[in-house]
């Protein structure tokens, strides 16, 4: 495959570190080395929640946890510009909206939103191309799939300094609703459509819940919310999630 082709040629001519373990010399693909790449592929999704659980949070599902060649991946992907790793990382985010969508149903990917300043700094909006690349997997699996970005971010405050509640309070008010999509996809929920929030990492969960909050607000019922890691603070059960 072509695309396939030049991403390997790529690793050659421009050599880079392993984007999950770091090690250096070894032969890439997509940024990452053979045994990080097994790694990421032994995966499943399983259901998670912080505790306690923010107000308004939708069922979770996340990929793993924030540790090892994923946070490494994740990372590489976000902070240090290597986006290479989006078709791989939309592979894995692809699998943990599979657990929430029905494949008899249309499922719609809802990114939650970054700033404009966190944008620039990151070369674009990194979860509109890892929900790009989910779409095509989920599309070539049987389901159908798009995605829509129904909000826009503001700046806020650091969360570190802020209480729970804060952080909820925060991450709502930094939220406005694209005006023009709410007639859309005011349409697609009637026609029972399966919605989902993708992010990349859950913590607190009061992003993910903010955001469902402000969906519901324009009548889009959130079914769940798919990342790709989650923090080790939180309980999960594993196994398949269902509805």
């Amino acid at each position: 495959m072509a695309v396939a082709f030049l991403a390997d040629l790529a690793d050659l001519v421009l050599p880079a570190p392993c984007a999950g373990c770091g090690a250096e010399r070894l032969p890439l693909r997509y940024g990452m080395c053979a045994g990080c790449a097994t790694l990421l592929e032994a995966l499943r999704p399983f259901r998670t929640a912080p505790s306690p659980p923010p107000p308004g949070l939708p069922p979770c599902v996340a990929v793993g946890t924030y540790q090892g060649p994923l946070r490494g991946a994740l990372l590489a992907y976000k902070e240090r510009g290597r986006h290479r790793l989006a078709r791989p990382l939309g592979m894995l985010l692809a699998a943990a909206v599979a657990e929430l969508a029905p494949r008899d149903r249309p499922v719609t990917l809802l990114t939650v939103p970054s700033t404009a300043a966190a944008m620039r700094a990151r070369g674009g909006d990194h979860m509109a191309r890892l929900a790009g690349q989910a779409v095509r997997r989920l599309r070539g699996a049987g389901w159908e799939a798009g995605v829509v970005r129904p909000l826009r971010a503001l700046p806020r405050p650091d969360s570190a300094s802020l209480s729970a509640a804060e952080r909820r309070a925060a991450a709502e008010s930094s939220l406005r609703i694209r005006s023009a999509l709410i007639g859309f996809r005011r349409r697609a929920t009637r026609f029972g459509g399966t919605l989902v929030v993708v992010d990349d990492i859950v913590t607190t969960g009061a992003t993910l819940a903010a955001v469902t909050r402000r969906l519901k607000e324009a009548d889009m019922q959130v079914t769940g919310a798919a990342v790709l890691a989650a923090t080790r603070l939180r309980r999960a059960s594993r196994g398949k999630f269902s509805g």
